[in-house]
Parts: C-alpha cells; sequence; structure tokens
C-alpha cells in the first residue's frame, strides 16, 4: 500500500462550517472506504495549512479518486504528496546503481 500526506486547507464553505467539521472528518474516512483508502491520521494544524492527513491507499488512481470526491464536497483544497518509507528509498536508491 502506498502512503500520501494530504495538506488542507478550508474553503470559505468550510470556514462557514467549522463546527461540522470533525464530523466531516468522520463522513470522509467512512467514504475512504469506498476507495480502498484508509485515514492513519488526520490532524487539525496551524500554519500554513488547517489540516494534514495520513493516508494509505492501493494506487495513485484510488488516491485521486478520494481527494477528487473530497474537493467537489467543496469544503477543503487538497494538495496531496506521495510519500515513501525508508525501506521504499532504499529501494529506490539501490536501482541508481
Amino acid at each position: 500500500m502506498a502512503i500520501y500526506i494530504s495538506l488542507n486547507n478550508f474553503t470559505d464553505q468550510g470556514i462557514r462550517k467549522l463546527k461540522d467539521t470533525t464530523k466531516r472528518a468522520d463522513a470522509v474516512r467512512e467514504m475512504a472506504k469506498k476507495f480502498g483508502v484508509t485515514f492513519k491520521d488526520i490532524y487539525w494544524t496551524l500554519g500554513n495549512y488547517d489540516m494534514v492527513s495520513i493516508l494509505e491507499a492501493p494506487d495513485d488512481t484510488s488516491m485521486a479518486a478520494l481527494q477528487a470526491s473530497i474537493g467537489a464536497a467543496g469544503n477543503v483544497r487538497t494538495l496531496t504528496l506521495r510519500a515513501f518509507s525508508q525501506a521504499d528509498m532504499k529501494g529506490i536508491l539501490a536501482k541508481l546503481g
């Protein structure tokens, strides 16, 4: 399974409905299961991003479908990063020769 880090910012709609953010997070966790994606953790943060999520997905297509669905709901804008573990990175480096 691939690991992804999602950096999220509330839209104007998301801010207006801020009191529902934890309920929306629960709903998104459930929706993710339909795509084969698991939320490992969700954090509300200070700084440049309002939320950071760590997710696990079988492939990029599943992750992209989930992020499109999240975006279509209109509460957050997402920036998603594919993450590699130390073991993954050792495998990548081994291919360099």
